[in-house]
């Protein structure tokens, strides 16, 4: 994987490790290659199916930013909110993210007992800091995708059916210990690593840190908009050196590990590399001649031009005429249909485009969002035009200032146009208590029958179900309400 060529760092060159995993908690760990060969793991999770696409698919896809596309039924349950508990992509996500968190869980188990003199107690913390940010990061996904989840927080054995069966904790407790493990980060992990941006980018900083508490804050059902703030201006002032650069060069395929990237998965192509391009991209691109996947919608293309968003919309969507049947677009051979275009090259199921796990962009407009919700209007104004004015856009029109719920709406808005295929929005929308309504009010017209499709979407249906293997394996888990 193409974390474990990347995680090194200044003095001690592990570009050779690969990832411990028979190594478990009956494993004592002696060397200081084991433990950050153990951190290679947890950090490899980052290339697991949920982070490739599957976090599009149900941030993305089950909004209003794009249709299902392709052909697979599953994905069909998620883009028309019909997702039901067997659906085998909640059972997937749901182990692989927990099995991300046995890894790091296994770090900061093992970090504090390794005497090998080769690992300095600076290098220690930082090891420590890094896990708790990756169980933190883990968490956050967990908590958003499905309410309150079990807590698991040291080494278990698989076998043992008492350390298995674990209930839920509650979305407060949840989001307690992200908290927690984050605070533990920011006071352990350096703001760089160093001078090379590969290794700066790869890795946890306190500027990530600092960065996912800020979003953990806003989430939580009851927003802290001052400690949002707070570790924004921690993110702001952090000599990493944060900047909002060209938009088109974020996702034009040449310009990753860049000063506004936060952290990003460091795929290299190849061997490797990402599978996801090559399931979005259209055929003059990725070769192939079937339906590809998240296709954008009607309401983003109108979005988009109706900001006269050019140059986020050209970068974000690539018109091209093919020869299968879009429902949506056309409905017939030989339509313009839309692609997802945010990767720029497939490369035969391997290719070097990268998604942004944390960037700068995302966190300049919830600092308006914060500042917003403090009632500072103006304020909150001035950075969304930050946004706005490095893609040609004029400032935000004055109405934007009227209320907080305009300022908010502006927000909300703007983050759409800014963040789309980048598995945002159905928490966007959440986190603003808007996906009900946005989802109902659409008129996606499914040109089979000229009607709109109806999306029924219900308070219920914003978390995800608990997955029904899931459910079957622990006796404790209790199901979120029926979607």
């Amino acid at each position: 994987m193409a974390v474990l060529a990347l995680l090194s760092f200044s003095c001690n060159d592990f570009l050779d490790l690969s990832p411990i995993s028979e190594e478990t908690e009956d494993v004592a760990y002696e060397r200081l290659s084991q433990l950050e060969a153990a951190l290679t793991g947890a950090y490899e999770s980052f290339q697991n199916e949920y982070h490739v696409w599957d976090n599009v698919l149900f941030q993305d896809v089950r909004s209003d930013n794009h249709y299902a596309g392709g052909d697979n039924p599953e994905v069909f349950q998620i883009d028309l909110l019909t997702i039901s508990a067997t659906n085998s992509r909640l059972f997937r996500n749901w182990s692989d993210i927990y099995n991300a968190i046995a890894k790091a869980n296994v770090v900061m188990d093992r970090a504090p007992q390794v005497t090998d003199p080769l690992l300095t107690e600076e290098r220690r913390m930082q090891i420590i800091g890094e896990a708790h940010f990756l169980r933190a990061w883990n968490y956050y996904v967990l908590v958003n995708k499905w309410g309150g989840v079990p807590l698991i927080l040291e080494p278990v054995n698989s076998a043992d059916t008492e350390s298995t069966n674990i209930p839920r904790s509650s979305v407060e407790e949840v989001y307690a210990q992200i908290q927690t493990d984050l605070d533990v980060a920011i006071a352990n992990l350096p703001d760089t690593y160093g001078g090379n941006a590969s290794v700066n980018k790869a890795r946890a900083t306190a500027g990530a840190a600092n960065a996912l508490a800020a979003k953990a804050a806003l989430q939580h059902p009851s927003p802290d908009y001052n400690a949002a703030l707070s570790f924004i201006a921690a993110v702001e002032s952090s000599s990493a050196n944060y900047q909002l650069i060209d938009y088109t060069a974020l996702f034009d395929g040449n310009n990753y590990n860049n000063a506004e990237s936060i952290l990003e998965v460091q795929y290299l192509g190849g061997n490797e590399g990402n599978f996801g391009p090559q399931l979005l991209l259209p055929p003059s691109i990725s070769g192939d001649t079937w339906r590809k996947f998240v296709t954008p919608s009607t309401d983003l293309v109108n979005a988009y031009n109706s900001e006269n968003d050019a140059i986020r919309r050209d970068a974000t969507i690539l018109f091209e005429r093919v020869n299968w049947v879009d429902e949506y677009w056309g409905n017939a051979p030989g339509s313009d249909v839309p692609f997802a275009y945010k990767w720029k090259s497939a490369d035969s199921w391997a290719s070097s485009n990268r998604p942004y796990i944390l960037r700068y962009g995302d966190i300049v407009l919830l600092k308006a969002e914060a500042l917003a919700g403090l009632g500072r209007l103006a304020d909150g104004g001035a950075e969304v035009n930050r946004i706005r004015s490095r893609v040609n856009l004029p400032d935000l029109i004055n109405a934007a200032y009227d209320s907080q719920a305009a300022m908010m709406d502006a927000i909300l808005n703007e983050r759409r146009l800014e963040l789309a295929q980048e598995a945002q929005r159905w928490d966007d929308l959440v986190r603003h208590g808007m996906v009900v309504p946005v989802m109902n009010s659409l008129s996606e017209i499914d040109r089979r029958t000229g009607q709109p499709t109806n999306y029924n979407m219900t308070e219920a249906k914003i978390l995800l179900p608990i997955p029904q293997e899931e459910m079957g394996r622990n006796a404790s888990l209790t199901p979120n309400p029926a979607n």
